[in-house]
């Protein structure tokens, strides 16, 4: 291995340290889903309780659930069926308003990390994972369905946060070729934090009635971890040079990374980038879509990303115990593991594959196969009745749409965005892509519910809908962005609009875009 792409004990440690955020991210996006029967009987219970006007309250008597503390899936000991519409509400924004949290706080992970530098922005954004740990934790100690909307939210900030600074510090701290493989290591700890909080949201582990506060506030043990790891972990060089220019720790901080005696090399790029910095003028969110140059890219950029939410995959990840049980599954949880199984297999395959066939027809053939796999979902629920084999087709629809969308949908979005927009405007591109993502997120968690409750077996008819809008857009507006420079990828731009720009007001947007050298 060539000294550039050595591994070094501090390299691995940063990493690691730093995907365990990105793990707390995945642990909350799927715990939520093993536990939904008890923790709606919960809040049936508790609701109905504290509404009984006949008998006095009882703090003792109104937080016990009135179901017995062993579920057995199999033979659906219990059905809460979440037919009350408090229920269904509180519910649903138990689920939603993560969110939420995430939506807000979308747009500050970059200003935290520019505060505080990296290292300190994660620490200080566990304080947020921790107090929503807690007021998820001891859920049965007060109106659980406020501590856990509550503590979901304050997570969902915390979420926020991380998915601008561990990419952020990831891709800071990696050498130039390594950068890529480390940097998929984000979604993979996403995708690997979902399938954990599947595994022990079993029912004999902690997703039983007696346990599944703790299983809720369980993402503290990786957030002490990572509080503890961080003070172990180096300060990104690029943040030390090019922000605060403090040059010697920048080179102690190197040599630590990359294990080499004279880090010339690296101090040379940022030399280089903290110029080119200096000399493009940042553009603002507006300007992004009042500028000609930059609104077709902005539309586009967003597209892909409610493409990626409105897909219907959420509804999978936070729904699919109660999905599988509707088409018949006697053990819809462990169908569920076996749902964050394929997620992570696929989003390692997707590595190799991203750089080998390309963004745009990777995506392509990620919604066109989630479109027929969406049908075939339909056509298996709706047919359940008639035919009991149908429940196997409604599962192996289930396994391929995942897998489909990790192939494409998943982690191209953010490759995209970042490649659309040269550094000037690209602060701004990703933090209104990452709050309309965040955005649909919140829409998809909030409204699915009611979706399933109005539509039955039909409720993928909406999104395969969405889906071939989505298919045909990538088709006829999307470039390949595979191995092109930014200036290139701006002529596409300018090419599918059918006109290069010309006069004053283009070469000065010409300029925002970075290539008014090349002019």
């Amino acid at each position: 291995m060539t000294e550039d792409k050595k591994f070094t004990g501090t390299l691995l440690l940063a990493v690691f340290t730093a995907v365990l955020g990105s793990f707390q991210f995945g642990y909350n996006i799927g715990v939520i889903n093993a536990p939904q029967e008890i923790i709606v009987t919960h809040y049936r219970s508790i609701l109905s309780d504290s509404l009984d006007e006949e008998e006095p309250y009882n703090s003792t008597d109104v937080y016990t659930p009135t179901q017995p503390s062993t579920i057995d899936y199999g033979k659906k000991a219990i059905n809460p069926d979440p037919s009350t519409p408090i229920v269904i509400m509180y519910w649903s924004l138990s689920v939603s308003s993560f969110a939420v949290g995430g939506m807000i706080a979308s747009f500050f992970g970059g200003w935290l990390g520019d505060k505080l530098g990296r290292i300190k922005g994660m620490l200080a954004a566990n304080s947020l994972s921790l107090i929503g740990s807690l007021l998820m934790a001891i859920a049965k100690f007060g109106p659980s369905h406020i501590l856990v909307i509550s503590g979901r939210f304050i997570s969902g900030l915390y979420c926020g946060l991380v998915s601008g600074l561990v990419p952020m510090y990831v891709g800071e701290i990696s050498p130039t070729p390594l950068r890529g493989a480390l940097g998929t290591l984000h979604q993979l700890a996403i995708v690997t934090g979902i399938l954990v909080s599947q595994v022990i949201g079993l029912d004999f582990i902690l997703g039983n009635a007696d346990m599944w506060p703790v299983l809720l506030g369980l993402s503290a043990v990786p957030a002490v971890l990572q509080c503890l790891l961080l003070f172990f972990c180096p300060e990104s060089p690029s943040y030390l040079y090019i922000k605060l220019g403090e040059e010697r720790k920048a080179k102690m901080n190197l040599k630590r990374l990359r294990g080499v005696s004279d880090p010339a090399k690296d101090i040379m790029e940022m030399k280089k980038e903290k110029e080119e910095a200096a000399n493009e003028r940042k553009v603002s969110i507006i300007q992004l879509f009042t500028m000609a140059s930059y609104r077709q890219p902005i539309l586009i950029s967003l597209m892909l990303h409610m493409a990626q939410q409105f897909s219907g995959i959420n509804g999978i990840f936070y729904y699919s115990t109660s999905i599988f049980r509707t088409a018949g599954v006697g053990q819809p949880v462990y169908a569920t593991i076996g749902v964050g199984v394929v997620n992570t297999i696929f989003t390692v395959a997707s590595v190799f594959l991203v750089e080998k066939a390309g963004r745009r027809s990777l995506f392509l053939a990620g919604t066109a196969g989630m479109l027929v796999c969406a049908i075939a979902m339909t056509v298996g629920l709706a047919l359940l009745e008639q035919f009991s084999w149908m429940s196997y087709v409604s599962m192996t629809a289930i396994f391929l749409f995942v897998s489909f969308f990790e192939i494409g949908p998943g982690p191209i979005p953010w490759f995209m965005v970042a490649e659309f927009f040269s550094q000037g405007p690209r602060p701004a591109a990703v933090a209104i892509a990452a709050f309309c993502n965040w955005t649909c997120n919140f829409i998809v968690a909030l409204s699915f519910q009611y979706i399933a409750e109005f539509c039955g077996p039909y409720v993928f008819v909406l999104f395969s809908v969405m889906l071939l809008g989505f298919t045909l857009f990538i088709f006829f507006k999307v470039p390949e962005t595979k191995g092109k420079s930014f200036e290139e990828i701006a002529a596409e731009f300018r090419k599918r609009k059918g006109h290069s720009p010309k006069g004053p007001k283009a070469t000065i947007e010409l300029e925002y875009l970075g290539t008014k050298d090349n002019v």
